[in-house]
């Protein structure tokens, strides 16, 4: 149940974290104010707090392998919001990126 929870807050963290990097981004690049911009910090925010909430109490452990969620989940996001299709190489890398979220988070360990 540990890596359900951990996998849960991982992809919340990521909604929070991309969609408040995208909201800022509207805000600034696509001149859509300052509404937007703050509605950015604040998901940025709300990321920052959700990922404390991880099982784990390593926050070096917990940032490294979110980077591999967060190389995954932009690009669904970009797929899903912004109609970008990534090409075969993308789709290797979020695997890869993926596969050490798995490593650094759930390998077994000697505690």
């Amino acid at each position: 149940m540990t890596v359900v929870r951990s996998i849960i807050l991982f992809v919340v963290a990521a909604v929070f974290e991309i969609g408040g990097a995208w909201l800022v981004w509207q805000g600034v690049r696509e001149h859509r104010g300052w509404a937007w911009i703050g509605a950015g910090v604040i998901a940025l925010g709300i990321y920052g707090f959700v990922a404390t909430l991880q099982p784990d109490a390593h926050f070096g452990r917990i940032l490294a392998a979110y980077g591999g969620v967060f190389v995954a989940g932009s690009l669904i996001w970009a797929m899903g919001v912004d109609g970008y299709r990534p090409d075969r190489w993308d789709i290797i890398g979020a695997l890869l990126c993926l596969a050490g979220v798995a490593v650094i988070m759930y390998a077994p360990r000697t505690r």
